[in-house]
């Protein structure tokens, strides 16, 4: 599959134009002519275009619609001078495409309708294979001919964050039940994180494979872990899931919220780019975040709401302390809010090229 993948992009026409953007660039800490930018969620619940394409579409199912996940991706890019495009999916798809019975409920979020708290339960997690997505390779083939010298991000979500929702039954804020199985049960979570491991690099190589460009792994909730915990009960998966991208020729970036205490461990983990939330200003992470590694943030989302000049202000305090990355990708410190003006969004944009290509 790794070999299908690199060769997947090489063989592109539009291969060294892609080699040559500037979010390609940045990842492998090279020079660039100006700091690219992409904003997590930038396809999505803030564009007025994508509520009315969505309108009575379930999210899972428009997850599933070709057509409509390409439309979706391709949104956020005819709209912004972003220098990436981001795959619209979602990190629960690879687990529904497997047969685990969930939805995601509007205003809640994932739910689960058996959650996983026993060896019982781990019989859900079988082995994704290429066929029970085939709506992904269709969407990924068809974006990266109607994208062009724009490169796509693949994604899919890490491990600790899966075992949440499947733990918890859906969203959770103190994940005492996911907590509880890694403290008491070590045996079964290694066992449940190992699958869920290799689900994630499963779904990664399919997306690779049709011509993703860079993939991120989503560990949104792992924030939640101590370093200890990390470093004993996440990292080892973390890692290996990592370890088999890399053979897929692509920029690897990782993410997490509230994860500052953990900025360190997750460079050590194997991704190429660490993505910093809001809250650990970019030279304070370049201290935590061991060598050759680039970094990407980390605008705080609530920004946007308030007046311009602010947000001008600290978009170049970002850039500035960015600069002391080998590499520096702009972008917010989590998604898009839903209620986001596009225009504030568009005009970051322009403000991140105009301004880093002052330097």
């Amino acid at each position: 599959m790794a070999a299908d993948a690199v060769g997947s992009n090489d063989a592109s026409p539009n291969a060294d134009a892609l080699d040559e953007s500037p979010f390609l660039l940045a990842c492998r800490r090279k020079p660039v002519p100006h700091t690219p930018v992409w904003f997590m969620r930038q396809a999505g619940r803030s564009l007025p275009e994508y509520l009315r394409l969505r309108e009575g579409v379930p999210m899972l199912e428009s997850c599933t619609r070709p057509e409509m996940i390409v439309e979706i991706t391709l949104q956020p890019v005819r709209r912004y001078a972003v220098d990436a495009a981001i795959f619209f999916s979602d990190i629960m798809v690879p687990l529904r495409a497997i047969g685990v019975d969930l939805d995601i409920k509007p205003g809640v979020g994932p739910v689960i309708a058996d959650p996983i708290r026993d060896a019982a339960g781990l019989e859900a997690l079988r082995p994704l294979v290429p066929d029970d997505v085939p709506y992904v390779t269709e969407a990924v083939a068809g974006l990266t001919g109607e994208l062009g010298a724009t490169p796509l991000i693949g994604f899919a979500g890490g491990p600790f964050t899966l075992a949440s929702y499947l733990i918890e039954g859906g969203p959770s804020k103190n994940h005492d039940r996911t907590k509880a199985m890694m403290y008491g049960e070590p045996e079964l979570w290694a066992t449940m994180m190992d699958r869920l491991a290799d689900l994630t690099i499963a779904f990664l190589k399919v997306q690779v494979a049709a011509g993703a460009s860079a993939v991120q792994v989503f560990d949104s909730w792992v924030g939640a872990v101590a370093p200890q915990d990390y470093r004993e009960s996440v990292l080892p998966h973390t890692s290996r899931i990592f370890a088999e991208a890399e053979a897929l020729g692509v920029p690897r970036i990782h993410f997490g919220v509230g994860t500052g205490e953990l900025l360190g461990l997750m460079g050590e983990a194997g991704a190429d780019v660490v993505g910093v939330d809001w809250r650990v200003p970019l030279d304070e992470a370049v201290r935590r975040v061991e060598p050759g590694k680039a970094l990407q943030g980390n605008l705080d989302p609530a920004l946007l709401f308030a007046p311009w000049e602010t947000v001008e202000h600290r978009a170049r305090d970002v850039l500035a302390r960015g600069r002391t990355a080998e590499g520096h990708i702009f972008n917010l410190g989590h998604g898009v809010l839903p209620s986001t003006n596009p225009d504030v969004l568009a005009r970051l944009a322009d403000l991140v090229h105009e301004a880093s290509s002052e330097y």
